[in-house]
């Protein structure tokens, strides 16, 4: 089994809010047609549920927030999550809405409701997750994230690969330089200094790709613009982009 992330800066413009690209998702969906492996699909909220979390300041831990909010940006996440099963379905695939409520209770995952993913997936259906904002208990919610979903379904199902798709080649030493890193590895992690120099949101990606491949699993770092470096990624070939070593 293979675990594919989009990232929200691909399949929609973060500078435009509640803008899907649905252009890059056919693309991408269009790329995954041939691939002869069970997939699993995970997206984030980019300008959907990123713009409204952040107007009604929504975290990932868990608190207390006002009910408009709560409903708000779920509500943008299911709509953008609608866009993605559309594009994939419009482009030859069968789509399996997968929220993440169906397999997680507060902040812990279902186990044996996790491990049944697979097993949809091997139906040849394609489970798609997303990021949401999740009841906590105590009358608290959360964010849980795109990221944080690719972290919590490698540990319990050790996929052969775990893909992050972004908007940028991989990850760069530094963001003046552009210098970008091949292969990082458990036994020299670089992880530290690269977080200083990149987004936030970057950081919470190279965080989750350390700590799945520290578990064994390959995590690959590739551009989403370029759909078949996804491809490659996933039939061994060389691409550029950047390798976290398993």
């Amino acid at each position: 089994m293979i675990l594919i992330k989009l990232g929200g800066s691909i399949i929609t413009n973060k500078e435009k809010p509640l803008t899907s690209n649905r252009n890059s998702i056919r693309r991408i969906a269009t790329s995954l047609k041939n691939v002869n492996e069970p997939l699993v699909i995970v997206h984030g909220g980019g300008s959907f549920g990123h713009y409204w979390s952040v107007k009604y300041d929504m975290h990932t831990r868990p608190e207390r927030h006002q009910a408009k909010g709560v409903s708000v940006v779920k509500n943008s996440m299911i709509e953008l999550n609608s866009i993605v099963l559309e594009s994939f379905l419009q482009s030859g695939l069968k789509p399996y809405c997968l929220p993440p409520s169906d397999f997680m209770i507060g902040d812990r995952p279902l186990v044996n409701k996790v491990r049944e993913i697979p097993k949809i997936a091997k139906t040849g259906l394609m489970p798609i997750s997303y990021g949401d904002v999740m009841w906590y208990g105590k009358n608290k919610f959360y964010i849980l994230s795109g990221d944080r979903i690719m972290g919590i379904l490698s540990k319990l199902l050790h996929p052969r690969l775990a893909i992050f798709v972004t908007n940028v080649d991989g990850v760069y030493l530094d963001m003046k330089s552009k210098k970008l890193l091949k292969e990082i590895t458990t036994e020299k992690p670089v992880t530290s200094k690269v977080s200083m120099d990149v987004t936030g949101g970057m950081s919470r990606k190279i965080k989750e790709a350390f700590n799945i491949s520290k578990h064994g699993t390959d995590v690959f770092f590739v551009n989403g613009n370029i759909p078949k470096r996804i491809r490659n990624a996933i039939n061994g070939k060389s691409f550029e982009g950047t390798i976290f070593r398993g």
